[in-house]
């Protein structure tokens, strides 16, 4: 199935949009100018107790976020549940006057590391423009929305880019930037985004198609949270964020091109930068400084004020460094400007502001024991500053000093992991228990005024100096088709005019491509098609026009009736340990630099690399994420001996099964903390198994079983399922997967006959 056929599109996408009107509020998690600083005189309640005389509503749900609001309309991502199956994440909307719900939409987590309850730990998105709501779970799964709750689009980050889950949960804010909607993650996926990086993606805000992907930094250590700060550079528009790997870049919002990059920690970047006048940045970490053991640091940095010529990313060094102060340490709070101050909460438990123009440290008050999450905000001229142990201070500055006006505590052991949202003279505070509005209850909370929406983009009138081919990557099951769309930019990235009708397209390898494959389809004109026979395969496609040239790449991905026993892939390269391996289909997600194909007595199969220890667990989608209904099955088989051994599984609609051997049993997992369960099953080291697995619903549609089958290969198929676990709600679907897991690269697993058949 083509892209854009696969984006889950559940209505029709543009005639919804097209119905709907502008939006104003709090629509990004720090604010309308996305620096946690309202601009707006509202005449705010510094009186924040539960059941006190401002106290308007509660919502109970738990979060760790901040909300958004909309015209009216409170939207937020929280989870509900505390144990086990009942835990879900939700993306909810509310009525900003009494708190009622309006609609709702859960999302299961799946296949992820996701410790505890971490969810919801991120922000929800409103676009001024279309009022579209924008979100992304746990999970990976990214959703438009239109103001009334119905789904415009999805996309599987995981599925479908390779996105790496972490036990931490952090999700962050997705935002958009004229027609775009931009995400990050840190992904494997193919060709050379295969090695994981810290990565950025923008869609088409509209469609969900994907418009570029850039990859600015080295290799990531952590996974980054904060949000990208929009400025225009030199005719450029451009965005500043902190990636994974510890640096803060620029990344052109056009086109995806990195433009610069300043090395400012050993650990990732989890706070968002501010911007102070042209040609300087503000950004704070919590983590080791690359020049000492020290850690944490706020740094100011001369940054370009036009858009760099020649080759690119420039790389800032330390004469970039305005000033630094070492006394800050912030691990994922993000600091505020305000009349030339910098405040921050540090990790330590203290709120700290230092002059914007030396660094200097000018005080510092003690508020908790500790900071681990939540951001201060500014508004009416106070702070609101939630802190970890559940308390909200309210702070003004009086004589250059703080005062605090009041210390709300919220529940009684609650945690504030979100920042504190403002909405006419409405005060929102999320925390683990409820969401909670503040404001005077004598008269009706106050709506504000709508603010005009932002003018529509428009195509710029200049030459058309580059081309830009839509969607950036593709993914096309056996008998789809993907039509292809190619732009005219002009040198500052804009869109001229779509020249597709005029282009010629071609397969393209490029000379620096390691891999010199290509997709197995055919082109006619703009549109790719595979045949039904097409094989697993991926490769780029270049369009020219005008003696210009622009690229997009796609794969030929898994589906029913799909077999895969690795006789046709050649050897030829060979291994650390000096054997004789190939690769495995280059359109498996991130597999290339994590699989081998092995052979021995004549057969040829797959076996995990140990090279690495940071490969030493692998999971890798062959499929799409839409597929469902269908029975995976694979021959298994682990190295080692009674005492060590590796795991082994296959993934079928976001479960996972595996062959745990060293466990001596065979489990099914979505996430080991929401769905886990277990039989016993001796397996036998160097011993071929077959793995049958399948999802069946039962006649509720949302319920269901999840089945597996393990028996030595050869042997007659038991009528018997090995085991069976109820879910009383079913994933829906989601793509195939192989799995594996050598503690400490010790022990290699084996797979081979891969079939994927669909359920009768």
């Amino acid at each position: 199935m083509s892209t854009s056929a696969r984006l889950l599109v559940l209505s029709a996408a543009l005639g919804l949009v097209s119905s709907l009107s502008a939006a104003s509020g709090w629509l990004h998690w720090r604010g309308p100018t996305a620096d946690g600083v309202s601009p707006a005189k509202q005449k705010l309640t510094t009186d924040l107790a539960l059941g006190g005389p401002n106290h308007r509503w509660t919502y109970k749900a738990h979060g760790a976020g901040t909300p958004v609001i909309a015209d009216g309309r409170v939207f937020a991502m929280c989870y509900y549940g505390e144990n086990g199956e009942e835990v879900e994440e939700a993306i909810i909307a509310l009525d900003v006057k009494t708190g009622a719900k309006l609609w709702e939409h859960r999302f299961k987590d799946f296949i992820s590391d996701t410790v505890y309850n971490r969810y919801a730990i991120g922000a929800p998105y409103v676009d001024a423009e279309t009022g579209n709501v924008y979100c992304e779970s746990v999970g990976g799964v990214i959703t438009a929305l239109t103001r009334d709750g119905k789904i415009i689009w999805q996309r599987s980050m995981m599925e479908e880019f390779g996105r790496l889950t972490f036990p931490n949960g952090r999700t962050g804010s997705l935002i958009t930037d004229g027609d775009f909607m931009y995400a990050k993650a840190i992904t494997a996926n193919w060709g050379t985004d295969g090695p994981a990086r810290s990565r950025y993606y923008a869609f088409d805000k509209r469609t969900g198609e994907l418009i570029w992907a850039s990859t600015p930094g080295t290799e990531p250590v952590d996974n980054p949270f904060g949000a990208p700060l929009f400025a225009d550079l030199g005719g450029h528009r451009v965005f500043y964020v902190g990636t994974g790997c510890g640096h803060v870049v620029c990344i052109n919002a056009r086109t995806g091109e990195p433009v610069w990059r300043f090395k400012f920690s050993n650990g990732g970047l989890n706070s968002d930068v501010l911007l102070d006048g042209p040609g300087k940045l503000i950004a704070i970490h919590g983590k080791e400084n690359i020049d000492s053991s020290s850690q944490g640091r706020l740094v100011a940095l001369k940054i370009p004020t036009e858009y760099p010529t020649g080759p690119k990313p420039v790389i800032l060094g330390k004469d970039a460094e305005l000033w630094r102060n070492d006394e800050f340490s912030a691990f994922s709070s993000s600091p505020l400007l305000v009349n030339g101050r910098v405040y921050a909460t540090n990790a330590n438990g203290t709120f700290t502001c230092a002059d914007a123009a030396t660094g200097r440290t000018l005080w510092s008050e003690k508020l908790g024991a500790d900071q681990v999450h939540a951001s201060p905000a500014f508004a009416d001229g106070r702070f609101y500053v939630p802190m970890h142990e559940g308390h909200v201070f309210v702070i003004e500055v009086k004589n250059d000093k703080p005062v605090i006006i009041s210390n709300n505590k919220m529940e009684a052991g609650t945690v504030c992991l979100g920042a504190p949202a403002f909405y006419g003279d409405s005060i929102f505070i999320f925390t683990k228990d409820g969401l909670h509005s503040f404001g005077p209850k004598a008269t009706a909370p106050i709506i504000p005024a709508a603010v005009p929406p932002p003018a529509p983009s428009k195509l710029s009138t200049a030459p058309i100096v580059a081309l830009q081919v839509v969607p950036a990557e593709f993914a096309l099951y056996p008998g789809q088709s993907q039509t292809l769309k190619v732009w005219g930019l002009d040198a500052t990235g804009r869109r001229v005019r779509d020249v597709t009708k005029e282009a010629t397209f071609a397969k393209f390898i490029p000379p620096t491509a390691l891999v010199k494959a290509e997709v197995d389809a055919e082109l006619t004109g703009s549109t790719i098609k595979a045949g039904p026979a097409a094989k697993l395969s991926a490769g780029s496609i270049q369009a020219k026009w005008n003696n210009l040239a622009g690229t997009t790449r796609g794969r030929v991905i898994a589906t029913y009736g799909h077999r895969e026993d690795f006789e046709s892939l050649p050897l030829g390269q060979k291994n650390n340990e000096g054997t004789d391996v190939g690769f495995p289909p280059l359109a498996w997600l991130g597999a290339r630099v994590k699989w081998h194909i092995f052979e021995k007595d004549g057969n040829k199969f797959a076996g995990n690399r140990l090279d690495s220890l940071l490969f030493m667990r692998t999971m890798n989608f062959i499929g799409g994420p839409d597929m469902k209904n269908y029975t995976f099955e694979a021959d298994v088989m682990t190295d080692g001996n009674r005492r060590v051994m590796s795991n082994v599984g296959l993934v079928n609609q976001r479960y996972l099964f595996v062959l745990a051997a060293n466990n001596r049993v065979l489990e099914i997992s979505s996430t080991h903390e929401r769905f886990h369960a277990t039989v016993p099953f001796e397996a036998t080291a160097n011993t071929w198994y077959r793995l049958k697995t399948r999802v069946d619903r039962d006649k509720t549609g949302e319920g269901g079983f999840v089945r597996a089958k393990l028996w030595p290969r050869g042997e007659p198929e038991p009528a018997k399922w090995t085991i069976e676990a109820r879910q009383n709600k079913l994933h829906q679907h989601g793509a195939p997967a192989v799995y594996a897991f050598s503690p400490q690269s010790m022990k290699r697993v084996f797979i081979d006959n891969l079939a994927i058949t669909a359920n009768e």
